[in-house]
C-alpha cells in the first residue's frame, strides 16, 4: 500500500503522478530533485511495479517483501538498500516490539518500506519537509534522517527499560518475601526482551561503519559527519543493552543465591524445631517400653521430674538455637 509519494525540488515537497517512471524520469531530469515513495507491507503484485519501474535489485526486493530481516545495509550496481529495525516498549505489558524499515536509495529516488507499526517515517517526512535545506542534499539525506531517529528511539527505549530494571531489582532485593517462583520468570522474560532489543541495535553497527566510508555510492562525503554521529549515539544504545544484560544476570544469579540462601534457612529451622520436639519424644519413648524393672517407675517424684527435665531441656535447646540464629 502506497502510504505517502512526492517529489523534492531543492528540497520543496511536490505531488507526484500515479506514474512512477514519469515521476522518476521527471526528477532525473531535473538534476536537484528526487521521488521519495513510501510503502506499508506491499504484496508481491504492488511491489513488483515499483521494482521495475525503479530498477530494484531482485535479492532485496525478495528481502523487502519478506521482510524479518536482519539490520544490514547491501550496495548494488545502481541502488542501495539498507535495514532497519525500530522498536517500541510497551511499558505496562513490559514488551519490546520491533518493527521493520527498508530504506532503497538509488539516482533521484528513495523508496521506503515499512513493516509493522512502529515506525519513525511519517515524523520523519514532516521534519524534513519543515527543513528543506537538509532535504536539497538529495536521498542520502532521507537516509541520514531515518537512521537518526530510529537510533534516537533506540537510546529513549533503552532509558525506559533501565528505569524497568531499577524497579525489578528494588523487588527481588526487598525485605518483604516474594514468590520466587514469579520473580524468577519476571526477570527472564525482562531478559528476553532485552535480547529483542540487541537484535535490532547490534548488527547495526556494521553498517553505520561502512556509511561513514568514503565511496558508498549515493551518499555524498559531506554526510559522513552525520552518520558518524549517528555511530557514536548507537553505540551508546549498543552499551546500555550490554549495562542491562549484565545487570539481568547479576540479578538473576543474586535472586537464585536468595532462594538457596533461604532454603537453608528454612531448613535449619526445621532441624531446630524437629530437635526440640525429639528430647521429649525420646524421654517418653523410653519410659514406655514397659519393662518391669526400670528406675523411677515406683518413686513418687518420678513423674514430676520427668516433665521437669523435658522442660529443662527444652528451654536450654531453644535459647540454644535463638542465640545462634536457627530460630
Amino acid at each position: 500500500m502506497i502510504v505517502d509519494c512526492a517529489i523534492y525540488r531543492d528540497g520543496r515537497r511536490a505531488e507526484c503522478a500515479s506514474d512512477f517512471s514519469h515521476a522518476l524520469q521527471e526528477a532525473r531530469a531535473e538534476g536537484d530533485a528526487f521521488l521519495w515513495l513510501g510503502l506499508h507491507e506491499p504484496t508481491e503484485q504492488e511491489f513488483d511495479l515499483v521494482s521495475s519501474e525503479f530498477g530494484l535489485h531482485p535479492l532485496a526486493v525478495e528481502d523487502a517483501l519478506k521482510a524479518h530481516q536482519r539490520p544490514k545495509l547491501e550496495v548494488y550496481d545502481d541502488s542501495l538498500f539498507m535495514v532497519l529495525k525500530p522498536v517500541t516498549y510497551d511499558d505496562t505489558a513490559s514488551t519490546v516490539t520491533a518493527s521493520e524499515v527498508m530504506v532503497f536509495l538509488g539516482e533521484a529516488f528513495v523508496v521506503t518500506v515499512r513493516h509493522g507499526e512502529a515506525s519513525p517515517l511519517a515524523a520523519v517526512r514532516r521534519r524534513l519537509e519543515e527543513h528543506p535545506e537538509i532535504l536539497r542534499h538529495g536521498p542520502g539525506a532521507v537516509l541520514y534522517a531515518v537512521c537518526d531517529a530510529v537510533v534516537d528511539h533506540y537510546i529513549d527505549v533503552a532509558s525506559e527499560l533501565q528505569l524497568d530494571l531499577e524497579e525489578l531489582e528494588a523487588e527481588v532485593f526487598a525485605p518483604v518475601r516474594r514468590d520466587t517462583k514469579n520473580t524468577a520468570a519476571e526477570i527472564y522474560a525482562f531478559k528476553r526482551e532485552v535480547l529483542e532489543f540487541r537484535r535490532a541495535t547490534g548488527p547495526l553497527s556494521a553498517p553505520m561503519t561502512l556509511l561513514q566510508n568514503p565511496g558508498v555510492p549515493y551518499v555524498h562525503d559531506h554526510a559522513r559527519p552525520f552518520f558518524r554521529d549517528v555511530d557514536d549515539h548507537l553505540t551508546r544504545a549498543n552499551e546500555s543493552v550490554e549495562s542491562l544484560d549484565r545487570l539481568l544476570s547479576d540479578i538473576l544469579a543474586a535472586h537464585l543465591a536468595q532462594m538457596g540462601v533461604r532454603q537453608n534457612d528454612d531448613m535449619r529451622k526445621i532441624s531446630a524445631w524437629a530437635a526440640l520436639a525429639a528430647v521429649p519424644t525420646l524421654i517418653a519413648g523410653i519410659y514406655g517400653m514397659n519393662f518391669a524393672d526400670m528406675p523411677e517407675l515406683r518413686w513418687n517424684l518420678g513423674y514430676p521430674t520427668v516433665l521437669l527435665a523435658m522442660v529443662v531441656i527444652e528451654v536450654s535447646l531453644y535459647r540454644l538455637f535463638k542465640r545462634r540464629g536457627w530460630l
